[in-house]
């Protein structure tokens, strides 16, 4: 095995050579010595008053002249002879400099392809959407299912809200719907649903973060886990009313399946000068059992 070359050392000088020029010539200045590149006649005599400077002209730059010590020498001069280069690292394979941009290469070629990796893995710019086969039609009213709701509810709406977006990024429609019980002139209870195709980006961490956690943000909110819906599952729900005349029944089912995401959401108010027990909404458990077969009912009919 080579080893790396050593950094080269100044040569000593040989016996009887000349002394070199000193870098500072005051006060006792050495002329260079004969046959040297710079060479001036003696110089004058002090006169008196004046300050006598460098009794040599200073080359600024050249060794041996105040101003540009030389490089490599401890105290700045330079020596009699000129420095030695290091040898360039052996060609033939096996030098430590040529194992060095060896090791480089190799890790640069290893950090790509882990890059290259991790795009893949967690759907870079560029990962084609996973939409599972799913549509957001113009109209997503005339795709909701809600018939589990129709025995409490049994008057159709005939005016239901809907809208939708079409975007090289998302994909969205939104349907509401007005539940009235029979012979009810307002909504007693309103249903939504909502999809959503996101065409660029993975919605999955966001997705979880906000429904997983929705307690943390609105601590008064119920939320489970449902099974068996899409990809992942959240139900959250609140009851307020407590058996009175006044509060609020509210659920809303999230699903997400790839990057499709779809809501179903109930909601009902108590008003305190209605005294009908028939206009009373129906019980959480069933809201919640209701919003579960409709919506796979529903995502269902969404597919192609």
């Amino acid at each position: 095995m080579s080893t790396p070359p050593k950094p080269p050392q100044e040569p000593e000088q040989p016996s009887g050579a000349p002394a070199p020029p000193s870098a500072y010539p005051y006060p006792n200045p050495q002329s260079p010595g004969p046959g040297s590149a710079a060479s001036y006649p003696p110089p004058a005599a002090p006169v008196p008053g004046q300050q006598n400077f460098y009794a040599t002209p200073t080359l600024v730059g050249q060794p041996g002249q105040p101003g540009q010590p030389a490089a490599g020498h401890p105290y700045g001069g330079q020596g009699p002879y000129p420095q030695v280069p290091p040898p360039p690292p052996p060609s033939g394979g096996g030098g430590g400099a040529g194992r060095a941009v060896l090791w480089v290469a190799v890790g640069a070629v290893v950090a790509s392809a882990a890059w290259a990796a991790g795009v893949f893995l967690i759907g870079g710019k560029g990962a084609e959407a996973d939409l599972r086969g799913y549509t957001a039609p113009a109209n997503l009213c005339s795709s909701t299912d809600y018939s589990s709701f129709e025995t409490e509810y049994p008057d159709n709406d005939g005016s239901p809200t809907h809208n939708a977006l079409k975007d090289p990024a998302l994909d969205e429609s939104y349907c509401s719907v007005n539940l009235k019980k029979t012979g009810s002139s307002y909504a007693d209870a309103y249903l939504s649903t909502q999809v959503d195709l996101h065409r660029k980006s993975d919605p999955g961490p966001e997705f979880t973060a906000m429904w997983k956690n929705y307690g943390e943000r609105y601590p008064d909110y119920d939320v489970e886990t449902v099974e068996d819906i899409g990809e992942e599952a959240y139900l959250v729900s609140e009851d307020t009313t407590s058996g009175s005349t006044s509060g609020s029944l509210y659920a809303t089912l999230a699903v997400r399946d790839g990057w499709t995401t779809y809501t179903m959401s109930y909601s009902a108010y108590l008003s305190s000068y209605d005294d009908d027990d028939d206009k009373d909404p129906p019980s959480l458990d069933d809201v919640k059992d209701w919003l579960k077969t409709d919506s796979k009912a529903t995502l269902d009919q969404l597919k192609d």
